[in-house]
């Protein structure tokens, strides 16, 4: 049996199988070493392995959010190896799992827009170039974080339809302390404000709404997309729940630049099952 896990920063799916049809599915909070350490991944890895038969598990390919330097990959090997002492673990980048899933072994542009964002030039086998996200601080862009932020930024200073505000302080009932205090003290403050993507989605009709989701998708494609000499050659593929949800405005950004869009999956968990299974590199 393999198992796939393809984590961020709000959740991990994790699915095994044998490729014969036999498989398990687990969903558990997500794995990212930038913000956690050992302890805290291996409770993660440790109900991911109550749902299955960890000795069962020879190879395990687990592709996450912060794990782009060899220490944070050697963290989540470590956690997870205690719990399926018997697989060769692989931990690699949310960004090559988004490749793969989408790109297989083909060359193209993947792309993540979930709570954060990201993007990739891929070859058909490795990433050749990437430009960096910067976290929701700095950069992220077109992400659920960078969305929230935007939002609540606007409703507390009240640069927004006197109606948006109304609503929100209903359906929400949110004000500036309990923002500050989610987003300056307590932790996982891009999880909290990506959780604002729900009432996004709600409320996509209203105009100030759909601008607030356009703008975000052409900050994306202007630091993310446009660099890349490659885009006007790749179809530009996205995982992440940002760009499944609002796919329509998506695909209106990129034609605007006379890009071309290609896949777009919510979650690139069944993409990576399909390509470690069409690499016959391990027994199952």
């Amino acid at each position: 049996m393999i198992l796939i896990a393809d984590s961020g920063s709000t959740k991990t799916d994790w699915k095994s199988t044998d490729g014969t049809g036999n498989t398990a599915s687990v969903k558990t909070g997500g794995i990212n070493p930038q913000y956690m350490d050992q302890e805290d991944i291996a409770r993660e890895a440790r109900e991911a392995a109550s749902g299955m038969t960890p000795s069962s598990i020879k190879s395990i390919y687990f592709y996450g959010a912060g794990c782009s330097s060899k220490e944070k990959k050697d963290l989540v090997s470590a956690a997870i190896k205690d719990y399926f002492p018997e697989a060769d673990i692989q931990v690699n980048g949310d960004l090559f799992g988004a490749a793969r899933a989408t790109c297989f072994f083909q060359p193209g542009i993947a792309c993540i827009l979930g709570t954060g964002s990201g993007s990739c030039v891929y070859d058909g086998e490795k990433i050749i170039k990437s430009i960096p996200s910067l976290g929701f601080i700095l950069g992220d862009e077109g992400s659920g974080a960078y969305l929230g932020k935007q939002l609540v930024r606007d409703f507390l200073r009240e640069e927004m339809p006197a109606e948006m505000i109304s609503l929100i302080r209903d359906k929400l009932g949110i004000t500036k302390e309990v923002i500050l205090e989610n987003v300056n003290r307590k932790p996982m403050p891009s999880k909290y404000l990506a959780g604002f993507s729900k009432f996004i989605h709600e409320n996509i009709n209203h105009t100030y709404v759909e601008d607030l989701v356009y703008h975000g998708f052409e900050d994306f494609m202007a630091h993310y997309i446009t660099p890349y000499r490659e885009s006007q050659e790749y179809p530009i593929h996205f995982v992440g729940s940002i760009a499944r949800g609002f796919k329509s405005i998506l695909n209106a950004v990129l034609e605007s630049g006379n890009l071309e869009l290609g896949k777009v999956e919510e979650a690139p968990i069944n993409g990576l099952i399909e390509y470690h299974l069409s690499e016959h590199k391990y027994t199952l």
